[in-house]
Order: C-alpha cells, then structure tokens, then sequence
C-alpha cells in the first residue's frame, strides 16, 4: 500500500514538472531572459500552499489525537485540556494562513496572473 503511494506521488510529480514546461510559452520582445524566475515563483507559490496545508492538516490532527487521548486518560481535565488545544489549532491554521499570504504575494509578482 505504502509502495503504492509513494508511486502515485512520484508520479503526480513528474507530471507537474513535465507540464509546466510543455505549456510554456516563449517569451514576448527581445529582452535577455528577464522573466527566466517566473517559473521558479509560480513553482513556488504552488508548492508552497500545498506543503503548509499538508503540515498544517497533520498538526491539527496529532493535536486533536493527543487531546482526545489525554481527555479518555484523565477526564476531569477535560476542559482545560480542550483550551489548549484550541489555543494550539489556533497557532496551527494562523501559520497556514501565513503561507496562503506569502503564496499570494508571490503570484503577484507574476506578471499576468
């Protein structure tokens, strides 16, 4: 199953590294290779939100797992320890937020989007 998965990642990602070089179009004037980092900045904005969002599922689901576990080991503490982890899923999506605003910048560095 992991064999698989790995397999299907590899090749999602071939995929998108051939694609993005297929349709790309040729340059416009005669300029000397000045938008030779476009693809670096639309590579990395795509990539960039996609990984946060990957990190930031994976806490979120540690942390509710952590909190559950503690919650069935000690359940007087229930409360407190559902505070906390709000607090912490909170601190988790603000810094996926923060990758959504980095990614956004980035795209508007790329002219025509």
């Amino acid at each position: 199953m992991v064999n698989r998965i790995l397999r299907v990642l590899g090749y999602t990602f071939a995929f998108v590294l051939v694609a993005s070089v297929a349709f790309a179009q040729e340059a416009h004037g005669g300029g000397g290779g000045g938008g030779s980092y476009l693809w670096a900045l639309s590579l990395a904005s795509g990539l960039g939100i996609g990984i946060a969002a990957l990190g930031g599922a994976l806490g979120q689901g540690r942390a509710a797992a952590a909190a559950l576990e503690g919650v069935a080991r000690n359940p007087g503490a229930g409360g407190r320890i559902q505070t906390l982890m709000i607090i912490g899923l909170a601190l988790i999506e603000s810094l996926v937020i923060y990758a959504l605003v980095i990614t956004f910048m980035l795209q508007s560095k790329i002219p025509g989007l």
